[in-house]
């Protein structure tokens, strides 16, 4: 790869050099499926495959807080979908989302099946469908509902951007870096100026706006997103360290960080999900072979 001083970009770019970096064996510049591979299917309403990112975890948080409400319906199997391995691009995930990106919802409940993707809109379409997390009142549901998409379009910023150039990128680029760290910590003052005034996001109350911002921004603030709690000084941001210790204080917090989790304590990575009881007996400390 050209060092970034010496790079002339073409008149028409074209994909005919590696990319570099942690994901580079899965990036490509097309859509579709590269081959043939049905989605399992287990016996609950709800069909997850999904992995457990930041952006796997909104959903899983979501369907175990409703679970801990006694909506019942809410019942879910959450199947790993493994992205280092491509399993985004089989045949049977690209026709639940057509942009091969997790996580990925097949609501077979009714007569025909739904399929929703996009993780904020995932959110959105289970919090209308169990009457949760969602105020009813037109203002605070514009509010809530800004400050969902307001994570859609700003985690690019902090995942594609700062994340991507900070961490995995193969060469450190000291414009890249520099100019998503920006971004990034405006984005915490943001936060850390709402939550000053509000003891959760988008109110005094917990909603679904929480839930999509705390894997992200959350995770940031105790240090668990690119090795980056030093450099971006995130403990400066008092409000939102307040709020990050509450919402890991929530059981259906901690279930739902556990869910197709494949790194970490091997007593916290739940990578299949099919029944509530999974969390006592099929995490991978049980599972792990006795040596």
């Amino acid at each position: 790869m050209a060092d970034s001083s010496e790079y002339s970009p073409p008149k028409v770019w074209a994909w005919n050099t590696p990319s570099g970096g942690r994901f580079a064996n899965i990036n490509r510049p097309i859509a579709g499926p590269t081959h043939e591979k049905e989605l399992p299917v287990g016996r609950h309403p709800l069909q997850l495959y999904s992995l457990g990112t930041p952006n796997g975890v909104k959903v899983t948080i979501l369907l175990e807080e409703l679970l801990a409400l006694g909506k019942s319906d809410a019942e879910y199997d959450a199947w790993l979908i493994k992205i280092g391995d491509g399993d985004q691009f089989g045949s049977g995930f690209v026709a639940v989302n057509p942009n091969s990106k997790i996580p990925a919802l097949l609501d077979r409940s009714g007569p025909t099946p739904i399929r929703v993707f996009e993780s904020g809109s995932i959110l959105l379409y289970l919090a209308e469908k169990f009457g949760a997390f969602l105020p009813t009142e037109p203002g605070p549901r514009a509010e809530c509902l800004s400050w969902l998409f307001w994570q859609m379009g700003s985690t690019p910023y902090l995942g594609g951007g700062f994340g991507h150039f900070y961490a995995y990128a193969p060469a450190k680029i000291e414009y890249a870096i520099d100019r998503f760290a920006m971004e990034v910590k405006r984005q915490l003052d943001v936060l850390d100026r709402r939550l000053a005034e509000n003891e959760y996001i988008a109110s005094d109350t917990y909603t679904i706006a929480d839930m999509a911002i705390f894997p992200w921004y959350g995770g940031l603030a105790k240090g668990w997103q690119y090795g980056a709690a030093e450099f971006l000084s995130v403990q400066d941001y008092k409000n939102v360290q307040r709020w990050a210790d509450m919402l890991l204080e929530r059981p259906a917090v901690q279930r739902g960080r556990m869910v197709n989790r494949v790194s970490g304590e091997p007593p916290k990575q739940l990578h299949e999900r099919h029944d509530a009881g999974d969390f006592e007996t099929k995490t991978q400390d049980k599972l792990a072979p006795v040596s």
